[in-house]
């Protein structure tokens, strides 16, 4: 890698950088304001979604007292789509939230049509025109997980290196948010 590549690149952590800043900042403040959790999660979202451009949508989903993933908010998904995802259980082998809740670990489904956690629900990313999803869990500082947070893609590509970093310090955020 040469020194302008070098340059660019760290460039684009320092602008992904700011726009985790801001979006933690202005979550905070709405804490603090007394906002409903609905409301600070999406703004973490709309970070999400600016850091991953070309018209991805991001969702957060937290397990509730049952140990089901309910919508914590998904403000670009539609109604239809978070009904029938709904009270999904944690699962290794099932799509990449309930499996990333599942194991605490990021999940990566490059392409939805070729991953076997997708096979019961493919069709429903498939139909909003997404191709692939990760999802890196928020857990709190002992380890515990309380959702996900998810990035639906347009196209079959992984995650940069950038995205992941920023993603991980917005689900660390939400994690405060949420305990």
């Amino acid at each position: 890698m040469n020194d302008l590549q070098q340059e660019e690149m760290a460039s684009h952590f320092r602008q992904l950088d700011e726009i985790v800043e801001k979006a933690e900042s202005h979550a905070l403040q709405m804490h603090k304001d007394g906002e409903k959790q609905s409301e600070m999660l999406a703004c973490l979202i709309n970070a999400g979604e600016e850091i991953a451009g070309d018209g991805a949508v991001c969702s957060i989903l937290l397990l509730d007292n049952r140990g089901l993933l309910r919508n914590g908010s998904s403000p670009k998904l539609p109604t239809d789509y978070l009904t029938a995802i709904d009270g999904l259980k944690p699962n290794p082998f099932l799509g990449t939230c309930a499996s990333a809740a599942a194991t605490g670990m990021l999940v990566i489904t490059k392409d939805f049509k070729s991953d076997d956690k997708w096979a019961e629900l493919r069709h429903l990313p498939l139909s909003l025109g997404f191709a692939g999803a990760w999802s890196m869990p928020i857990k709190t500082s002992e380890g515990k997980v309380l959702g996900t947070f998810g990035t639906y893609f347009k196209e079959q590509r992984e995650p940069t290196n950038a995205e992941m970093a920023a993603v991980k310090h917005l689900a660390d955020f939400a994690a405060q948010l949420l305990v």
